[in-house]
């Protein structure tokens, strides 16, 4: 059993105007409804809007390439660090700029309380509009310039049995990344990573 991630699109001003103490709560709720999910259903992919009928505010993308794990993520992220310097300046540059709060971050916006519990996974990542619409902009400067990763993927980070095993995988994990930071952008959100 590892580690799973639940990308949620919220409303902010809806967010920040939830009591601070059942924020995460709310959250929570909008991740695994329980009241809602048919268990028998085949799993959804892409965008669920709203995330559960409790939390209107909310939407829940369900990444296909993943299967909800974690760990594709991590391993994204530690491949871009294998391939990172022999990437063209511009790329590794709006990558960077991509990749860092998606994969990197740590809730820095005191949107949340401190969890006393150490073995608790803590949010996986945090980012309010402006940053939804930063990634927004980095994706769309790296995005017409990712092709030109294959070949330095292939030498520096490609990895069979990894859950990040080569560029294609690679770039389907960023383009659905894309989809989440391209939806929320849109609607003026910010993103929300739950450990589930």
């Amino acid at each position: 059993m590892g580690l799973d991630i639940t990308v949620l699109a919220v409303d902010w001003e809806q967010l920040e105007a939830t009591p601070f103490d059942t924020r995460l709560g709310r959250l929570e709720d909008a991740a695994l409804p329980e009241d809602e999910i048919d268990w028998d259903a085949e799993p959804r992919q892409g965008w669920v809007f709203p995330a559960a009928s409790a939390v209107p505010w909310s939407g829940r993308y369900e990444f296909h390439s993943t299967s909800g794990s974690y760990k594709a993520h991590f391993w994204a992220g530690q491949a871009w660090e294998d391939v990172r310097d022999f990437a063209d300046p511009v790329l590794r540059e709006r990558l960077n700029g991509f990749l860092s709060p998606l994969l990197w971050d740590e809730d820095d916006t005191g949107l949340f309380p401190a969890d006393s519990d150490p073995w608790r996974p803590k949010l996986l990542l945090t980012c309010p509009p402006p940053t939804v619409a930063a990634l927004a902009v980095h994706w769309a400067g790296a995005e017409p310039l990712l092709e030109s990763l294959r070949e330095p993927f292939a030498v520096h980070a490609a990895c069979p049995g990894r859950w990040i095993e080569d560029f294609d995988e690679f770039a389907v994990l960023l383009r659905e990344w894309a989809v989440v930071v391209g939806e929320a952008d849109r609607r003026g959100w910010g993103l929300v990573g739950l450990p589930m």
